[in-house]
């Protein structure tokens, strides 16, 4: 198992491995109940998506630690969650099974694209710039979401929006949340979100506005079935050769792209594994990723990616794949705490929806802002995702506008034949769709 891993090379040990793996876990818990209440409003079976994000979590990491032998622990991606509940399924009218069909096309389309090394073509295509915009873009609306699920922000007939009722004790419960998770990370402590969520549920008991678990079987129980949502993407097939679920199946694929590769790339440097600028074993890695999409969508939940949560295992050492192995683990052990679903309230979990945007919209600082030609479809792409409530539309937004901006600037010649593509996919998908 040393030599497997190569402990020796990365200067590295089982109990070193074993604390980074436990570290990333609990970096990443919260998706464990944020997942399932997100996905819970298409409609979908609560406790088989719990069961399918822990097993996703559970597979993709396995792979990764023994595939590529990276430090990286997958899970279930926010951002792609919220575009597959609230863009695709409530915002699109389109049935949750059919979603979870377009997750499977995207995964096996990114399987292929792995293989074939088109993958690389692909991302060169996407300027920089707009790959920084789309994900601070996420980001904000991942945060909007969240503030609204706090109900700090409510609807206002009069602006559309307004602040809530700082008086309800609801609202007080995911403030006070937002601000003991704020405090944990702003201490360096790495689990701060979960850390968070779990202070805000006890809080939430005390004071009547979280059910507390009756003995021992609200806290463990059997594994819940992933019945309601096994196979619902096979079943569906058949319904994703549509114009719109084409732009939903490229814009699973784009997100997924970009952040798995922005991950590796941040988890590996900071693990000092990157040689000559490159990442080794990219393709290992990527092939991890996409397999373990295609297994969370048969299970039952959208597109899984990897986490830059796997920073704060690498942060106490993990070097190797050995570390994703441990999360592995300890995801399967997870999947006998379903009832504690019943405690993580959607008050528990605005707060780590409202941060997870906080670190998303770091990206904005590397947007080339002074650049009009640059600044104009980047801004566009960020703010529209949460005022029009899709990343989709945020996304066709700026690729509307880039290739018009960087023409008119007379610099069309650097704008990537793919782009202009996608320019035209647009325009037709805002013209029928």
């Amino acid at each position: 198992m040393k030599k497997y891993f190569q402990f020796e090379e990365l200067g590295t040990n089982y109990r070193t491995e074993f604390i980074a793996g436990l570290t990333t876990f609990l970096a990443m818990a919260y998706i464990l109940f944020v997942n399932p209440d997100m996905l819970s409003a298409t409609g979908m079976d609560k406790d088989a998506v719990f069961a399918a994000t822990a097993i996703a979590a559970a597979v993709g990491s396995l792979l990764m630690g023994l595939i590529a032998k990276y430090p990286v622990a997958l899970a279930p991606g926010m951002g792609l969650n919220a575009f597959f509940a609230f863009t695709v399924v409530i915002g699109g009218g389109i049935p949750w099974e059919t979603a979870l069909a377009g997750v499977l096309a995207s995964g096996l389309i990114f399987i292929v694209l792995t293989l074939t090394g088109l993958r690389e073509k692909i991302i060169n295509s996407i300027p920089a710039n707009l790959k920084l915009a789309v994900g601070a873009g996420i980001g904000l609306f991942i945060a909007f979401i969240g503030l609204q699920n706090a109900g700090l922000v409510v609807d206002n007939p009069d602006t559309l929006l307004g602040l809530g009722d700082l008086t309800s004790s609801t609202v007080l419960l995911a403030v006070f949340g937002l601000v003991v998770s704020v405090i944990f990370l702003t201490l360096g402590i790495k689990a701060g979100i979960f850390y968070g969520m779990i202070l805000t549920a006890i809080v939430g008991m005390i004071f009547g506005q979280v059910p507390v678990p009756s003995g021992i079987e609200g806290i463990v129980s059997g594994v819940p079935s992933v019945a309601p949502t096994f196979g619902q993407a096979f079943a569906h097939f058949g319904d994703i050769f549509t114009m719109e679920m084409l732009v939903v199946i490229l814009t699973f694929l784009f997100v997924d792209f970009f952040d798995t590769a922005g991950t590796l790339v941040a988890v590996a440097t900071q693990a000092k594994l990157m040689k000559d600028n490159k990442l080794p074993r990219a393709g290992k890695a990527l092939f991890a990723d996409s397999s373990a999409t295609v297994v969370g969508a048969v299970v039952g939940t959208s597109t899984t990616t990897s986490y830059v949560e796997s920073t704060a295992g690498v942060g106490v050492g993990g070097r190797s794949g050995f570390t994703a192995v441990v999360t592995a683990g300890f995801f399967v052990l997870a999947l006998f705490f379903s009832p504690l679903l019943a405690v993580v309230t959607s008050q528990v979990t605005a707060p780590a929806l409202i941060i997870v945007g906080v670190m998303m919209a770091t990206a904005l600082k590397d947007i080339e802002w002074e650049r009009f030609e640059i600044a104009v479809p980047a801004f566009l792409t960020v703010l529209a995702m949460p005022l029009t409530y899709s990343i989709a539309t945020g996304i066709g937004i700026g690729f509307v506008f880039y290739p018009i901006t960087m023409a008119v600037k007379g610099r069309a010649k650097e704008v990537h034949p793919v782009m202009y593509g996608l320019f035209i996919i647009f325009i037709l998908y805002f013209a029928f769709l």
